[in-house]
């Protein structure tokens, strides 16, 4: 493997970061402390507790999640685009670089990022709300999985993309709402027995379900049920993001 290719995108990458860090860091922080301000105060003055917990406790891994999936695609597919765009994407296919490392120098700086940035919003939580973490580990193996798997999404949207335009379509028509949709704010339990079977299939319920269990213990659908459409997921980006690679679909022209 060619480790020095890997790191020269990895830090390239993470290095646009720091250049635009109002764009990539404080404006997600301090779009997500308006929702604990907002939500926490409207609707938990109406909902003391959802299975023992406060409101405003309750929906901090939902809003991580949010910003951790919205953050991934954004961050990948922007990272494969733009030298789509310029042209640049040439001079890395004609490198003496694999596809695997050009994916993992993209999608590791992406699902980095996107990682500080959940525990940037989670230490910021704590300002507002009184937070606990009662299985760490799992915390972490969600944290990580849902970032890589959504970087991998990301990368594919952005190799997809013709234009700025198309580039957002799906994060703006489709992640985002179904992250709204998929118990962020409230647990499906709370919803009619109808709409609670047409939650499910929702795959970020799932998500979001087994991350909220590591932070209290509560969770829409189980543990390993989460885990393992994780990893459906997850495999499924790696086969098309393969597909990708071998047919150099929208990357040859």
């Amino acid at each position: 493997m060619n480790i020095r290719a890997v790191k020269a995108i990895y830090r390239f990458e993470m290095a646009r970061t720091w250049r635009t860090l109002m764009q990539s860091i404080i404006a997600p922080v301090i779009s997500t402390s308006l929702y604990f301000i907002v939500f926490g105060a409207a609707i938990g003055g109406r909902i003391s507790q959802i299975g023992g917990v406060s409101y405003g406790a309750f929906i901090v891994p939902g809003l991580i999640m949010l910003s951790l999936l919205t953050q991934s695609i954004s961050n990948a597919s922007f990272g494969i685009y733009f030298p789509k765009f310029t042209g640049t994407i040439y001079e890395i296919l004609s490198a003496p670089v694999s596809y695997f490392e050009v994916l993992l120098g993209y999608v590791g700086a992406a699902a980095t990022k996107a990682v500080l940035l959940g525990i940037i919003i989670l230490a910021t939580a704590g300002l507002f709300v009184p937070v606990r973490i009662d299985h760490p580990f799992v915390m972490v193996v969600f944290l990580l999985l849902t970032a890589v798997t959504f970087s991998l999404f990301g990368f594919i949207i952005g190799i997809w993309a013709e234009n700025f335009e198309e580039l957002q379509i799906v994060p703006l028509l489709i992640v985002t709402p179904l992250t709204f949709l998929g118990g962020s704010f409230y647990s499906i339990d709370m919803l009619p027995p109808f709409w609670q079977k047409v939650t499910l299939f929702n795959p970020v319920v799932y998500l979001i379900s087994g991350f909220r269990w590591s932070f209290y213990g509560l969770a829409d659908v189980s543990v390993p049920v989460s885990l393992a459409m994780t990893l459906v997921f997850l495999a499924i980006c790696l086969m098309i993001v393969g597909w990708i690679f071998r047919t150099g679909y929208r990357l040859r022209n």
